[in-house]
């Protein structure tokens, strides 16, 4: 994939040229969305032609699903355009992939425009943690809506299939169990999660209006508790939570009374979800629940992980957050009819690996010492 460098400004908008008015010139990534170019199907045919490998644009690339979704593209034979600010992602996640000669990482933050040519947008870009999208609500809403309206611009003016990862919280506390795509959620729109679960309500919106509008070929995933190796070792999340407090002989904190549920998915069966509902018809929009519908209590969890570690840790308790479920299960019917999908990793297959990933993690002094430090206070 040829890398584009210097054409924009620092607002991240294109620099003009001189020539700009010439046709014959005029950068394919920069073409305004009414060009002809754009609305001819003899010249979609000719890109196809052109570019026999599909060019995939995948935001939040370097994070956790992002890392795991760019690396089964590439061995699916795509050219794989990654793009990332590095909030919550890190370049590590994806070192092992910048040798590879169809991979590009790209520095940029989804709330400015970005111009490219490709042929699929995979929009993963948003802190999904409360610790790390509750740092900054006003960004982490930014990075939802605007950023939706970056890519839905950028799929409207290339032709582009999308794919928006939505979450479960679009539900909130939900009333019905377990949740089915027609419900319409129970969530508070003025509370401290609330940058994160109305903002991922928000893209959907616009997802939808661009579909019915611009005839713009969607896909929206609402995607359930989601865990396995490159998680975020301080990121709040229980399973990472769990795993490093073990580890590290600290207690384990649950949340009120742990009779909270949740059920897990582990990374592998959550990337061949994606996949496969990039891979429906344009019929099939979605949104279409994507998790593990076997539920455990988070105190089941936590004991299945003390076991697993050998760890002398002890369970301790502490008040429930504000807003925070007290149940979550996926209906996954719509995704068994129109995906043939369902997971296949026991949770304690998943966490196997889970916590090889992180004992490894933990022989590096320098996050050993970070993450001991945090777990002390």
């Amino acid at each position: 994939m040829a890398k584009r460098g210097g054409g924009k400004s620092g607002r991240g908008e294109p620099a003009a040229t001189a020539k700009q008015d010439l046709p014959s010139l005029l950068s394919p990534s920069l073409t305004p969305p009414d060009h002809p170019r754009l609305s001819s199907p003899a010249n979609d045919a000719a890109n196809r032609i052109m570019h026999l490998q599909p060019r995939i644009l995948v935001t939040g690339g370097s994070g956790f699903l992002g890392s795991h979704l760019c690396e089964r593209l590439l061995a699916q034979g795509a050219n794989v355009l990654c793009l990332d600010n590095f909030f919550t992602g890190t370049r590590q996640n994806v070192e092992h992939l910048l040798d590879h000669k169809h991979f590009e990482l790209i520095r940029h933050d989804v709330t400015f425009p970005y111009y490219v040519e490709v042929d699929e947008i995979y929009n993963l870009a948003c802190p999904a943690s409360p610790i790390h999208y509750q740092h900054d609500p006003v960004q982490t809403t930014k990075t939802s809506v605007h950023g939706a309206i970056n890519m839905l611009g950028l799929a409207k003016r290339v032709r582009a299939k999308i794919l928006q990862a939505s979450t479960s919280e679009v539900y909130g506390d939900p009333n019905v169990h377990p949740q089915t795509e027609d419900y319409w959620g129970h969530v508070n729109p003025i509370g401290p999660r609330s940058c994160y679960d109305e903002g991922k309500r928000c893209a959907e919106t616009l997802f939808f209006d661009y579909h019915r509008q611009h005839k713009l070929r969607i896909k929206v995933a609402r995607i359930f508790n989601t865990y396995g190796p490159r998680m975020h070792p301080n990121d709040g999340r229980v399973v990472s939570n769990f795993i490093v407090q073990s580890l590290l002989g600290r207690d384990i904190t649950v949340y009120g009374e742990g009779a909270q549920t949740r059920s897990f998915c582990y990374v592998d069966d959550l990337i061949d979800g994606l996949m496969r509902l990039m891979g429906t018809n344009d019929a099939v929009t979605g949104p279409i629940n994507i998790g593990n519908p076997v539920e455990f209590t988070i105190l089941e969890l936590a004991t299945m992980i003390i076991e697993m570690t050998g760890s002398r840790s002890k369970i301790v308790r502490r008040p429930l957050p504000e807003n925070d479920p007290r149940q979550r299960r996926p209906d996954i019917s719509k995704a068994q009819e129109h995906l043939g999908w369902q997971p296949k990793t026991p949770l304690r297959e998943g966490l196997i690996r889970t916590i090889a990933y992180f004992e490894q993690l933990l022989t590096q002094d320098g996050i050993k010492a970070s993450l001991a430090k945090e777990a002390a206070v």
